[in-house]
């Protein structure tokens, strides 16, 4: 078999090429940064689902937003970016981007685990905060004291003579 003649490309070409895998490893990396910021996130929106701090876990809950938005922002620029990168780049000198996708790619599948794991914890908190609502609201006692005491949660009668 005669091996295929590659024509010489010219140094246009080939600093547009540089500059495309320049630009598409650099937002490879930076991706790869937010997926690792959103996994530590996770983790950290985990514990206070099982602490139950409502005010830090609504912190976590926009922090959770930020990421995702800024993750789906860079990957419109890196999904037409890659297509560019597929035609203009030789598999063979494609240097470190297939092991930076397979990075990417085993971050966001640890995110997607994680994050079902925390839907799931979180859902458990919730049935057990309602079961705790209905609790207390068939709770004679706290229903006698409610109505003693008024709707308000004030004393109706008070006595002065002590």
């Amino acid at each position: 078999m005669a091996a295929a003649k590659q024509t010489p490309i010219s140094g246009e070409e080939l600093a547009q090429r540089v500059a495309i895998l320049r630009r598409f490893r650099e937002l490879l990396v930076q991706q790869r940064e937010r997926f690792s910021r959103y996994l530590i996130t996770l983790e950290k929106q985990q514990a206070v689902i099982e602490t139950g701090s409502s005010g830090e876990l609504a912190e976590y809950i926009e922090q959770e937003q930020q990421i995702i938005t800024d993750i789906l922002s860079i990957q419109k620029v890196i999904d037409p970016l890659e297509e560019m990168y597929n035609a203009a780049i030789p598999v063979s000198s494609a240097g470190d981007v297939p092991a930076l996708k397979t990075a990417l790619k085993e971050l966001k599948e640890q995110v997607a685990v994680r994050s079902a794991h925390n839907r799931e914890l979180l859902s458990a908190r919730m049935d057990v905060i309602r079961s705790e609502i209905i609790e207390m609201r068939n709770n004679p006692l706290a229903n006698a004291a409610r109505s003693t005491y008024g709707q308000s949660g004030t004393a109706s009668l008070i006595d002065i003579e002590g």
